[in-house]
């Protein structure tokens, strides 16, 4: 079996290397796409990241910076602003020489019963996260196509169940794994695969506010749980940018622990 050594020092077969890869990772800046854009850089690819403050992108960029393997570059970039997408975009294929992996990670979320949403609250997460997804992938297609290249969306586990008092995310995601879907069949003839990632809940600094948990309290060897870690999200994503998931086009990788069965009684 052909293996390469990674830059932690462990190693991983040669299919699964995301090594020279140029990564644009939405949302790069905390939680899961923190953890992306921190892996593909220890395991030799140039990521650029997106964040709304200048603060935030900087200092996450930088951090990235602070060791072994690719580079990383930072934007101030609002998803739902398509030429501060364009932009961003460009900027990774003129600093890096080209595109080859778009992670559409960013995206937002409040919780209210549907009849209190309001049409304002409701276009807001429709934005950021179905038209965020709409903007960054029709801007990256001329440099993924170039050289063959994927796409990971995020949906979540609510698109594919529904999620009460988030009935516009799920609403959202729902789409995005619909888009996905129809990406992946009418990308293929150039050679760009695009896929999903369904997320159940992972202590990302919302999740852990909300719920309690720190990842710090999650045994990543432990299988009966509910709750994951960013980096368990980071296996996928490399997973589905590496030449080991070349035979997955169009699907949505659910990734939330123990299946929630119930067992029916016999009546």
């Amino acid at each position: 079996m052909r293996r390469t050594t990674t830059s932690e020092g462990g190693t991983v077969t040669e299919q699964f290397s995301v090594d020279g890869q140029t990564a644009v990772v939405t949302g790069g800046t905390k939680g899961i796409g923190r953890a992306i854009a921190k892996r593909f850089v220890a395991e030799g690819a140039d990521v650029a990241i997106c964040a709304r403050t200048d603060e935030e992108v900087n200092d996450a960029a930088e951090a990235l910076n602070d060791g072994p393997g690719g580079s990383a570059v930072g934007r101030t970039c609002d998803v739902r602003d398509r030429a501060a997408v364009e932009a961003l975009v460009d900027a990774a294929g003129e600093t890096f020489g080209s595109v080859d992996c778009l992670v559409n990670n960013a995206g937002a979320s409040f919780m209210a019963g549907f009849e209190d949403i309001s049409e304002n609250g409701w276009q807001s997460i429709v934005d950021v996260n179905l038209t965020g997804t709409y903007n960054c992938t029709q801007a990256a297609h001329e440099h993924l196509a170039d050289g063959g290249g994927t796409v990971i969306n995020f949906a979540s586990v609510a698109g594919r169940q529904g999620a009460p008092y988030m009935s516009h995310y799920g609403a959202a995601k729902a789409a995005i794994i619909n888009l996905t879907s129809t990406l992946g069949y009418e990308w293929a003839g150039d050679g760009v695969r695009v896929n999903c990632i369904a997320p159940g809940y992972v202590a990302t600094p919302g999740v852990a506010s909300q719920m309690g948990v720190e990842p710090g309290e999650i045994d990543r060897a432990n299988i009966d749980r509910n709750v994951g870690l960013s980096e368990e999200l980071a296996d996928v994503a490399q997973f589905l940018a590496s030449d080991a998931s070349t035979f997955l086009v169009g699907e949505t990788v659910t990734a939330r622990g123990v299946p929630d069965i119930e067992e029916t009684p016999d009546v």
